[in-house]
């Protein structure tokens, strides 16, 4: 199934009727402001296991939460200190993936081995209303680099129509890549600078 949602003011009916799919074991492809990814209920065991399976990627490999403020960073995450906090509030939304600890909010399921937890904020509306339909964050996967066609949702729908169950088509997005940023560890390391400005990282 192929749903046309305007970028910018996503229609709540095709908003519900995605959250409905989320909250039924069900994979979107969605987009935020660097990539489409695949999309799902943090609470789905069943959903994250397909993820797993179409990127044929091992279950090991941390997912991200995309949470629509920055409260749910804090409910989901621990170790957050008010420097960093006051940094990333001030930046946010954008094309970061924060790593920190997980809280005992985050079902264990979606653990990784070391217990953290990436989570993201994306410019992206359609993202950011999902999550506040389903009034958590939603588990995020960015569709593999080799995918046909990233960047057009039409191309995208033909390649993933019977892996998943919705394809949300928000435009054509220009690629980017997001900066990974791991603040479980002292120092914080860049996993990966991406196509972000990362120069507040030293003020």
């Amino acid at each position: 199934m192929l749903l046309e949602v305007h970028p910018f003011n996503p229609q709540i009916r095709l908003i519900n009727q995605i959250t409905d799919i989320l909250k039924n074991d069900g994979v979107v492809i969605y987009g935020t402001d660097t990539t489409y990814s695949f999309g799902c209920c943090i609470h789905s065991k069943k959903a994250m296991k397909r993820i797993y399976q179409i990127k044929k990627i091992d279950k090991k490999q941390p997912l991200t939460f995309i949470c629509n403020d920055t409260k749910q960073f804090q409910q989901y995450t621990k170790g957050i200190s008010t420097p960093i906090f006051r940094k990333i509030k001030s930046i946010v939304p954008g094309p970061y993936t924060f790593i920190f600890e997980a809280s005992k909010k985050v079902p264990k399921i979606m653990l990784s081995p070391r217990s953290t937890i990436g989570v993201r904020m994306p410019d992206a509306p359609t993202a950011t209303m999902l999550v506040e339909a389903m009034a958590e964050p939603i588990l995020s996967s960015s569709l593999p680099d080799n995918s046909d066609g990233l960047h057009d949702p039409y191309q995208i729908h033909e390649a993933y129509e019977k892996l998943v169950d919705c394809v949300v088509d928000s435009g054509d997005l220009y690629i980017t890549r997001s900066a990974i940023l791991d603040f479980s560890v002292s120092p914080a390391e860049i996993i990966r600078a991406g196509d972000a400005d990362l120069d507040w990282i030293n003020d």
